[in-house]
């Protein structure tokens, strides 16, 4: 597997533990925060649950890069989900989506193409059989809105 999909699948790990728990209100880092009990937010996450170094940093990137611009991109994906919410979609859906946004919203560096393909496969392998089209169409309506030229936005490193 890639490093980068790898890093990925690493990133919808931490964002659904995290969705699941209730932790996103506290940028992952809460009383209950995963990586264990009592603490450790997402670095004590990449840490116990992967070892190259290169899957750790773009995962931390995928993850914190979302804590950060939270209600930017979740606002971004309401606008552009007719007659859904992001509190009515699947968990797995919701958190493949912002990492998806993130990526053509933040990433200069990412093709969008690259960005959509990424998520549609991490939608159906985690999944519903519908989740592939629901993220596909979703993500490149993101991608009208923003457009494909660089603006400005950070490489992804």
């Amino acid at each position: 597997m890639r490093k980068r999909t790898a890093a990925r699948e690493l990133a919808l790990q931490f964002l659904y533990q995290c969705d699941v728990l209730g932790d996103l209100e506290r940028g992952g880092d809460g009383g209950s925060a995963p990586g264990g009990p009592g603490g450790g937010g997402l670095e004590a996450f990449l840490q116990e649950h992967e070892r190259a170094d290169a899957v750790r940093s773009y995962a931390s990137q995928l993850a914190g890069g979302f804590l950060q611009n939270r209600r930017e991109i979740d606002r971004k994906i309401n606008g552009v989900a007719e007659h859904w919410t992001l509190s009515r979609m699947a968990v797995v859906d919701r958190n493949v989506l912002r990492i998806g946004a993130y990526e053509l919203m933040f990433c200069e560096d990412i093709p969008p193409k690259v960005a959509i393909n990424e998520a549609v496969d991490l939608a159906k392998k985690f999944g519903s059989a519908e989740s592939g089209a629901f993220v596909n169409g979703l993500l490149d309506r993101i991608k009208g809105e923003v457009g494909g030229e660089p603006d400005g936005r950070p490489p992804c490193a």
